[in-house]
């Protein structure tokens, strides 16, 4: 851990509960007359079976007292979970099966009434939305900025979460993410102090920082600058499986029995075991190896950052001095490489990575690929993916683009609630060009920059339409159309 551990501290940590009362069952070799159907693997398709082995399976059981409930824990995955909150330094912390999505979802119904109002970053992950017509709140948007230099996307700083709460002094909670898909983290104690002075409700979408706490030389995690829900999916980066994340609890403004009911309302009843197991080995793997594991990491991640911009003249990586000279931070674990020079984009390199060289991104976009490092990566997987984007460099070249990073205005008027919208029936379709001046019911968002530019609820302007057309001429797709080509956009008619 970051911060200097107690024996006992280290003694409780070294304990797997949930993953151990697995093992023991799986051991047993009992007579199974509880689902899942095929029985312990014995019906699982041999394909399958002859690739991951038959012991696996032992693992996926169902709810009973020796394996625990996820939504009335009492035992192994109670225990389990109060080590996960032990080693974040939280009140409490929720097991979840649906991946960091579910979460933010959560941490919405959790924290604001129906009617409330919420400061929130545009750029923000799409589950935002989900959140929100649930919850029934009232979204107050911040405008991302956009350094062009950069090609990258900033979510909200401090100065504008600050303007936002003097404008808009009724808000109830404030909805940050941080660190963002490329790695760069906001001004996290800064934003909750000044949130808490005034009485607001901080909710941090982390899913890229689960391993924050866990290195001294990476940047603060919102569990440590005091946010009151914060979600990380462990999957991303620590070792857990895919779908396997976490929410953080640790607020004096919000009721965490609230919290427990909204989580087990949302969650599956029947969650894979094998899942969480992996979460209960995810934290003590990271508290007892995490410094070592992640100081690799970062060395191989900024020997690679150093190199390509050392030595391959069409890409470059921005650096952690640079973003803090922008005054945020970023998590060097993260390898963004900005690929315009090349004359291709993101999108065809990354294509290119995968059928010719084997190496597959987690993300890109026009303008560049994004490498995430995880606690399994190696100096050597670096070595591949320098090796590969040189020798890309020397073989193709693509035509010089002047393309540019923008969207437009999306300060726009919210006449209803998304959730109102949502649920109504009364929707009619209209040609672009028509739709202005009336209220959205659908959203939309073009890839890229996969920001939405469309809401249910907000006044639709000139200068969105003619944003959306002039995407739409190019052959970008925009997520939440209906058709092949986005001709129409869905209004609310009454």
């Amino acid at each position: 851990m970051v911060r200097k551990a107690s024996k006992s501290f280290m003694a409780r940590q070294l304990k797997a509960p949930l993953y151990d009362a697995l093992w023991a069952h799986a051991k047993r070799n009992v007579v199974s007359f509880h689902c899942p159907g095929h029985k312990n693997g014995r019906s699982i398709d041999k394909e399958l079976k002859n690739y991951t082995g038959e012991e696996i399976y032992k693992f996926d059981v169902t709810v009973f007292d020796e394996v625990d409930s996820l939504h009335d824990p009492v035992g192994p995955i109670k225990k389990a979970q109060e080590l996960m909150a032990q080693a974040y330094g939280v009140k409490y912390s929720f097991f979840l099966v649906n991946g960091t999505s579910v979460g933010n979802m959560a941490m919405f119904l959790a924290a604001c009434n129906p009617g409330d109002s919420i400061i929130i970053s545009r750029s923000s992950h799409k589950s935002i939305m989900a959140g929100i017509i649930m919850s029934g709140v009232w979204p107050i948007w911040i405008q991302p900025k956009i350094d062009q230099n950069l090609d990258l996307i900033f979510n909200s700083t401090y100065d504008q979460i600050k303007d936002a709460l003097d404008r808009y002094p009724e808000t109830k909670a404030v909805f940050v993410t941080s660190p963002t898909y490329n790695g760069v983290v906001t001004e996290l104690s800064k934003i909750v102090g000044l949130c808490h002075r005034r009485g607001k409700i901080v909710l941090v979408d982390e899913a890229h920082g689960a391993h924050l706490v866990f290195n001294k030389c990476l940047p603060e995690s919102a569990v440590t600058a005091g946010a009151d829900l914060c979600v990380q999916s462990t999957h991303k980066v620590l070792s857990a499986m895919s779908q396997g994340s976490v929410l953080h609890f640790n607020s004096n403004l919000i009721d965490c029995n609230r919290v427990k009911k909204i989580v087990s309302m949302l969650q599956t009843t029947s969650p894979n075991y094998l899942i969480l197991a992996s979460l209960d080995l995810a934290r003590r793997q990271a508290v007892l190896y995490g410094e070592k594991k992640f100081n690799k990491v970062i060395e191989a991640a900024e020997e690679g950052r150093l190199y390509i911009n050392k030595n391959i003249n069409s890409m470059k990586c921005f650096t952690r001095q640079e973003m803090q000279k922008l005054g945020v931070d970023l998590d060097v674990t993260k390898l963004t490489v900005n690929v315009t020079k090349t004359g291709l984009s993101g999108y065809e390199i990354e294509s290119i990575l995968a059928k010719e060289y084997n190496i597959q991104l987690d993300y890109a976009d026009l303008f560049n690929l994004v490498a995430i490092m995880g606690e399994g990566s190696t100096k050597s997987d670096v070595e591949i993916f320098i090796n590969a984007l040189e020798d890309i460099n020397k073989k193709y070249h693509g035509k010089q683009k002047n393309w540019i990073l923008k969207i437009p205005s999306l300060a726009t008027e919210m006449v209803m609630r998304p959730r109102e919208v949502f649920l109504s029936g009364d929707t009619k379709k209209l040609g672009l060009k028509k739709a202005v001046g009336h209220i959205a019911a659908q959203t939309l968002t073009p890839y890229p920059p996969g920001i939405p530019v469309v809401i249910p609820g907000e006044r639709i302007t000139k200068e969105i339409c003619d944003y959306l057309i002039d995407m739409s001429s190019k052959d970008i797709r925009i997520s939440g159309q209906e058709t092949e080509m986005l001709k129409t956009v869905k209004v609310f008619t009454n």
